[in-house]
């Protein structure tokens, strides 16, 4: 069978050959030396085009580049030096678009931080990345208030929800601050406001840095889940070749259905975590997109009246968040027909949720794989499948996946092995932590995920699970993620997590959490459903009901937490 190149499919890439035949097997010419330029050429291009909404708000193009601007001039008029790191802790506002293009246009480094971290993991990364300046919203202030002095930060930027929003933004900061109390009292004596910063930056004649492709873009901070949070390295040619990957890629998706002259991305994921803010700020603008920002997802009510307000074509989301949706009664009466593409990451997406969006929306769920050190996407779904496959899809483009076992041999496809990842959007390495860099770079290039999974002879590839999340049953592999998905489709069940606990007999048992959609489900209900649908050492022995799940900001459920 020939592949996308026209050249037959390598036995080491039977990928190739499931390419849809628009797709090329390699990306081309990088789409710019640095994402600022990147960024440039699209406001200049869409320049009378909206940018970016958020509650009821519009950035165009053109006035994106002339804030970014202003903003970048007022970083350099702090004497900051080319490749110093700036620190941004804001949810998804207008102000992040803004600030994230001006610092790449000034010749920064961006720090993306969890605006709901505590003091000690804001002061660990901050020291880490030796930040220098940070902007950050007001209601996450007394965090950095309670740490800033131990840091190297000079440079202060405090924004508020109102900032960007014209004279609404008076009321909007009066409801934030006075009526829902969401801004703790804070002090940082020589703070910016952050309509300052414009002001400053306004008055000053912005000189845009020259970035080549190999200057860092981002520090993207991982690993909390495997102990002390490490920055992955992302150069600017990183990202860029991402954002080229997946704009192939995407074009899967108009095989069946013509592309609309415009699209609008729903933002629902946040743009400081490496998924949104490759796909939706720096893809979407690539593609001349309408981001819609959502700066509170878990406000589902609020989440649903946006949706009603744009034609919403492209949907990048993950399990729990289509999860609430589905469960939303405004949601199902939506108008779904502009609906083009619906990306799952982020955690498994369970074939339950997956079938009942499709019966809902028409849309398929794309899952597709990627981590902070793959900028972030390596494998895809086909956008032009006609149902949900329940793998993580195909290598994307100039990307090859190696399964490899404990040794570092490559193994055969449909065996379970550690998934490699090799490509041009496969991080520099770990900031500073040339140690940790070498536990997951190999000697060819590829970088060892940790998760473990297999490839079929299709070149589909489906994740078995998280290396240490196995469960070993009396020497037998058995993988959270089979378990969760099976139970999620008991339908008294609205969210479960499944772990290892220790045991006498059998050195580890299966324990499930779960949150009941049904008040009246029990434990033996699910047992007896375990029974008939997982063979005996993969059953659960305990089974605990929780009102809610330990989570990520992002929503991923945090199975190291229960694990206590």
């Amino acid at each position: 069978m020939a592949s996308a190149n026209g050249t037959a499919a390598t036995g080491t890439k039977p990928w190739l050959a499931s390419y849809p035949s628009v797709i090329p097997a390699e990306i081309g010419a990088p789409l710019a030396d640095s994402i600022g330029d990147l960024l440039v050429k699209s406001c200049q291009q869409y320049a009378t085009r909206s940018a970016f909404t958020c509650m009821g708000k519009t950035l165009t193009y053109a006035e994106l580049e002339t804030l970014s601007a202003q903003f970048g001039a007022y970083l350099q008029s702090t004497g900051l030096k080319e490749g110093a790191r700036v620190a941004i802790m804001m949810p998804n506002v207008l102000q992040y678009p803004v600030v994230m293009m001006g610092t790449l246009r000034a010749g920064y480094t961006i720090v993306n931080v969890n605006p709901l971290y505590t003091p000690r993991e804001l002061e660990h990364q901050l020291k880490d990345s030796g930040a220098e300046a940070i902007v950050i919203l007001e209601n996450f202030a007394s965090t950095l208030q309670a740490v800033v002095a131990k840091t190297q930060v000079k440079h202060v930027v405090v924004a508020t929800m109102g900032d960007l929003l014209g004279l609404k933004g008076l009321i909007v900061n009066l409801v934030v601050r006075r009526v829902r109390k969401m801004v703790p009292q804070w002090s940082l004596p020589g703070h910016v406001p952050f309509n300052t910063a414009l002001k400053t930056g306004a008055a000053r004649a912005f000189k845009p840095a020259k970035v080549g492709p190999d200057a860092v873009a981002f520090l993207q901070y991982t690993g909390g889940t495997t102990g002390v949070s490490k920055g992955a390295t992302l150069l600017h040619r990183n990202v860029l070749a991402n954002v080229a990957q997946n704009a192939l890629w995407v074009e899967s998706a108009y095989i069946k259905r013509p592309k609309p002259l415009m699209l609008t991305y729903v933002c629902p994921l946040p743009l400081y975590h490496i998924y949104a803010l490759t796909i939706n700020a720096i893809m979407g603008m690539q593609q001349g997109a309408h981001n819609i920002l959502i700066p509170n997802p878990r406000d589902i009510p609020a989440f649903v009246k946006e949706l009603a307000k744009y034609p919403i074509n492209v949907f990048p989301g993950l399990n729990t968040l289509f999860n609430a949706l589905l469960n939303n009664e405004d949601f199902r009466k939506l108008d779904f027909k502009p609906l083009l593409l619906t990306f799952g990451g982020g955690m498994a997406v369970q074939r339950g949720v997956a079938e009942r969006w499709k019966a809902l929306t028409g849309c398929v769920v794309s899952e597709g794989y990627g981590l902070s050190e793959t900028s972030p996407v390596a494998t895809a779904n086909r956008f032009d499948a006609d149902e949900f496959s329940g793998t993580i899809g195909l290598p994307i483009p100039s990307t090859e996946i190696a399964i490899r076992d404990e040794d570092g041999k490559d193994l055969p496809n449909g065996e379970v092995g550690e998934i490699c990842i090799r490509g041009p959007q496969v991080m520099a390495g770990y900031w500073n932590r040339p140690d940790e860099t070498a536990k997951v770079m190999t000697g060819d290039g590829f970088f060892k995920s940790g998760d473990m999974g297999f490839m079929d002879d299709k070149g589909y590839v489906k994740i078995v699970d998280r290396k240490k999340d196995m469960i070993l049953v009396s020497g037998f592999n058995v993988y959270p993620n089979e378990l969760e998905e099976v139970v999620a489709q008991l339908p008294g069940v609205l969210e479960v997590a499944a772990i290892g606990v220790p045991d006498e007999h059998s050195g580890e048992v299966p324990k499930l959490f779960i949150v009941k959609k049904d008040p009246s489900l029990t434990t033996e209900a699910v047992m007896e459903y375990c029974k008939q649908n997982l063979t005996g050492y993969k059953r659960p022995k305990h089974v605990e009901f929780r009102t809610e799940l330990p989570k990520t900001n992002v929503g991923k459920i945090l199975r190291r937490e229960l694990r206590g």
